[in-house]
C-alpha cells in the first residue's frame, strides 16, 4: 500500500501524523509542499474526494489575505487558489493509491485506520 503525505516539515500537525504513522508501522512519503508544489489536476481530483471545505487552511496568514470573496468561492475557485498557494492546503494530505482519503489530524485512532484502510 502506497501513502503519500502532503504538508511542510514544521507543521507540528505534520510531524504528529508522521510520528503516528511511524508507531503504528505504516509505509510512506513525505511531500513537502513548499518544495513540491502539487499540479492543479492533483489538487483538482483531492478536491473531488474531500471537497474543498476540509482542504482548506483557515488558520494561515495566505486564507486571511484572501478577503471576504473566498466565502462565496466554487470548488474550482478553490482549486486555483490552491494550486497557486499550497499555504492554502490544510495539512497533513493523506494520499492512499493516488486518492485523497484524510486532511488534517484531529480523528480518532479507528477513524485514521479506516481511512487508510487499516481496519481489518
Amino acid at each position: 500500500m502506497s501513502i503519500q503525505i502532503y504538508g511542510i516539515p514544521n507543521c507540528g500537525t505534520c510531524k504528529k501524523a508522521l510520528k503516528w504513522l511511524q508507531e503504528n508501522g505504516m509505509d510512506y512519503e513525505f511531500i513537502n509542499t513548499k518544495d513540491h508544489q502539487p499540479s492543479r489536476e492533483m489538487i483538482q481530483a483531492w478536491v473531488k474526494s474531500l471537497g474543498s471545505q476540509p482542504m482548506r487552511n483557515t488558520s494561515g496568514h495566505s486564507y486571511r489575505s484572501l478577503g471576504d470573496q473566498k466565502k462565496n468561492w466554487t470548488d474550482e475557485e478553490w482549486v486555483e487558489a490552491f494550486s497557486k498557494d499550497a499555504m492554502l492546503l490544510k495539512r497533513p494530505l493523506f494520499i492512499k493509491d493516488k486518492t485523497a482519503v484524510l486532511v488534517g489530524f484531529k480523528d480518532q485512532d479507528e477513524v485514521i485506520k479506516e481511512k487508510l484502510g487499516l481496519q481489518h
